[in-house]
């Protein structure tokens, strides 16, 4: 029985020193969420191969499905809304992430399930897959190999990837991703060709170089992000749809690797309402009182306060009449950051980089992907062990 404190360690405040110490991060990372981090390019090479080798084109025999659902929880489920944003407003037909069990009461034979675990034997997924088989529906499988999904599959007679177990779910989202995106291409919902995987992976390596551990702070984006949110309460806005998913998943990852608390989403929506968190307590009343003189350890000591990330995309399909328009995007997020600045609530952007919407994607979530670990990392904290994790696990099976 554990005593809700077994296994929690770290410390309160960031150790900014430890960041540009390679040896010591080592150290607090031995687990090696770093290392898997940096895998994200190989993970898409990987999982583009494996794909390739399943038989996906039984998927095509039955033309169009009506609806294409994605079932999973956590990093897999995300793998749904990076199709439905990948696949763009023009798809053809629905494209829907489902995140509980079993599938909608309206699927059947004339729909499409893909089930996905990393584990390949997420109680969600395999929900999903055996109501798909027993109502009729194409499915398509994603996960371990040797593994109960994969079991599940092979009774439905469906395609089934396998994607081997290398790294925590939360690290692989690339390995996971792929093998979704390649099975909506297969039904001709999304145009994800060759080149796109090949250039995706070649960013993913370039940012996993400039996130190295070895690279100092002041050229280390990861690194320099990170000691920018530390002690804050992170703001994740995404001024798009496709950098929406990239702000959802940095929530994901800051919540689970450094356990702060996020408030993440569409900047859009925020216009509606939540850019009021820029006036609050944590935003301009606190900021207002603030000595621009001060140096850091003083407003540490001072208070909590807001970190505003702005995930922008700049976006391909300006001429695309079925998006919203791109000049409303970036005047938007013009607008939030001046908004920010007025209130003297600090504001980080990154910006989206690549000729596919799969690369820009990727451009938005890699750098956010190492902040998360080295955020952790500064704080003592091991980002592979999450002992709440494992403590809940325990509490609801007994």
């Amino acid at each position: 029985m554990m005593d809700g404190t077994a296994g929690v360690s770290g410390h309160r405040h960031a150790d900014e020193s430890l960041l540009d110490d390679p040896q010591a991060l080592a150290e607090r990372d031995p687990g090696g969420m770093l290392r898997f981090t940096a895998s994200a390019g190989a993970q898409v090479r990987e999982s583009a191969a494996l794909a390739a080798e399943a038989n996906l084109s039984v998927l095509a025999d039955d033309g169009r499905p009506r609806a294409v659902v994605i079932a999973g929880i956590g990093t897999a489920g995300r793998t749904g809304d990076v199709l439905a944003t990948v696949a763009g407003p023009r798809c053809p037909v629905p494209v829907i992430a489902h995140r509980s069990a079993g599938v909608p009461g309206w699927v059947g034979a004339a729909d499409v399930v893909i089930a996905v675990s990393a584990s390949g034997r997420s109680p969600e997924a395999l929900g999903a897959a055996e109501a798909a088989h027993r109502r009729g529906a194409r499915l398509v499988a994603v996960g371990a190999p040797d593994s109960q999904l994969q079991s599940v599959a092979e009774r439905a007679r469906a395609p089934f990837i396998p994607v081997p177990r290398r790294a925590p779910a939360r690290a692989s989202l690339w390995a996971l991703t792929v093998p979704v995106l390649l099975a909506a291409r297969t039904l001709g919902l999304v145009k994800v060709n060759e080149a796109d995987l090949a250039e995706t992976a070649a960013r993913l390596d370039a940012d996993a170089d400039r996130c190295r551990p070895t690279a100092e702070s002041f050229v280390n984006p990861a690194k320099s992000l990170a000691l920018g949110l530390s002690g804050s309460v992170p703001i994740v806005w995404g001024s798009s749809p496709l950098a929406t998913v990239a702000a959802r998943r940095f929530g994901d990852t800051l919540s689970a690797n450094a356990r702060y608390p996020v408030v993440a989403g569409a900047l859009g929506e925020a216009g509606r309402g939540r850019v009021g968190l820029l006036d609050g307590v944590f935003g301009g009343l606190t900021e207002g009182d603030r000595d621009i003189f001060a140096d850091r350890a003083d407003e540490e000591s001072d208070g909590t306060r807001l970190r505003l990330v702005l995930l922008r995309d700049g976006g391909l399909n300006a001429e695309d009449d079925t998006d919203e328009p791109l000049a409303v995007e970036e005047r938007r997020a013009d607008a939030v950051q001046t908004l920010a600045e007025r209130r003297g609530v600090r504001c980080d952007v990154v910006t989206a980089e690549g000729g596919s919407a799969l690369e820009r994607l990727a451009s938005l979530v890699a750098v956010p992907d190492f902040t998360s670990v080295y955020l952790a990392l500064a704080h003592g904290l091991d980002p592979m062990a999450v002992p709440a994790i494992t403590e809940m696990k325990e509490l609801a099976n007994q």
